[in-house]
């Protein structure tokens, strides 16, 4: 035998230790790292559009594409502040000295008078036009910036016709001014500090500043605190509600003094309108409405109470007899 000699086939000769016996199974391999599982406590990660997708999901959006998004939910908001909380207002003439002057900004609360709230003496409120009261008033034209503005509320519209006075009388009251004053409500004479500084309380005119009404129901007296340069209730006494505000036409009530910041200010009520016996008058009628109406109910237990008794006699009467 040649020493060397090959086994009949070509390639590098197979050692015995290599070879692998058919019948023995083969040991499990090691999973790769695309398929490990939960087994060595980590999931198993995802890959293609699957890994991209939920990438993209965890990605935040960028601030230019949420802007618009934030811009439409504010001013859904500005505008539902404006039609039901609060408004802001300018003022544009000086009939509220020294209280507001002509520039400021003020708040009106809309919310009140939505739970039935109604304007009460001493109160400075905004309302709109009751009949014609600013007839040949200048008006100015907004530009496009002012007229998106006062859709929103941050401005007042150029087509709303609103004024801003104090109410001084409310349904029921007896307002009245004679000579300089003091102007009363109620026979109780005001103690007015907050009118401009050099004006009497009331005005000596044969147009309206000598007066004495009496407010009827869902109306308000009101009055500038510039009372010599004020065309209120008292000046507009021939139109068709007599001068008169109705309370329907009442916007809300000025609460604060917002701009400018040198100006901020609460427009409260007055102390004169707090004073005791200012009510003597409305508290009055709803006694006497009381009265009226118990009145026939008294009656009608009395003669109940006469016919019970002449019942009662006739029954006694028979029984002695018998």
């Amino acid at each position: 035998m040649a020493v060397g000699a090959r086994s009949g086939h070509e390639g590098p000769e197979e050692r015995p230790e290599n070879r692998q016996d058919p019948s023995v199974t083969p040991p499990p391999t090691e999973p790769d790292e695309q398929n490990r599982t939960a087994e060595d406590g980590e999931p198993a990660p995802e890959t293609g559009g699957r890994a991209q997708a939920r990438q993209d999901r965890k990605k935040p959006r960028s601030f230019w594409k949420e802007l618009p998004l934030l811009i439409v939910i504010a001013l859904v908001l500005a505008l539902v502040i404006k039609t039901f909380l609060v408004q802001a207002f300018s003022i544009p003439s000086d009939s509220m000295q020294n209280t507001l002057q002509q520039g400021d900004r003020v708040l009106v609360d809309k919310l009140t008078p939505w739970f039935g709230a109604e304007p009460e003496r001493g109160e400075v409120v905004v309302f709109h036009d009751p009949d014609n009261w600013l007839a040949g008033e200048p008006t100015t034209t907004p530009n496009a910036l002012q007229t998106g503005l006062s859709k929103i509320g941050l401005m007042p519209s150029a087509d709303e016709k609103d004024l801003i006075k104090r109410v001084v009388g409310v349904a029921g009251d007896t307002v009245e001014c004679k000579g300089t004053g003091p102007l009363k409500v109620n026979g109780k004479p005001l103690d007015e500090p907050h009118i401009y500084p050099g004006n009497t309380p009331c005005t000596v005119d044969d147009l309206g500043g000598q007066f004495k009404v009496i407010v009827p129901n869902g109306k308000i007296w009101v009055m500038g605190d510039h009372r010599q340069n004020s065309l209120d209730s008292r000046y507009h006494q021939q139109d068709k509600d007599r001068g008169m505000v109705p309370v329907d036409e009442v916007v809300g009530r000025a609460v604060v003094v917002a701009w400018p910041p040198t100006r901020w200010n609460t427009l409260p009520v007055p102390d004169t309108f707090d004073q005791p016996g200012l009510n003597a008058a409305l508290g009055a009628a709803p006694s006497a409405l009381g009265l009226a109406g118990a009145l026939p109910l008294v009656l009608w237990r009395r003669r109940r109470l006469l016919a019970q008794d002449s019942r009662d006699s006739r029954v006694t009467g028979t029984s002695t007899a018998g």
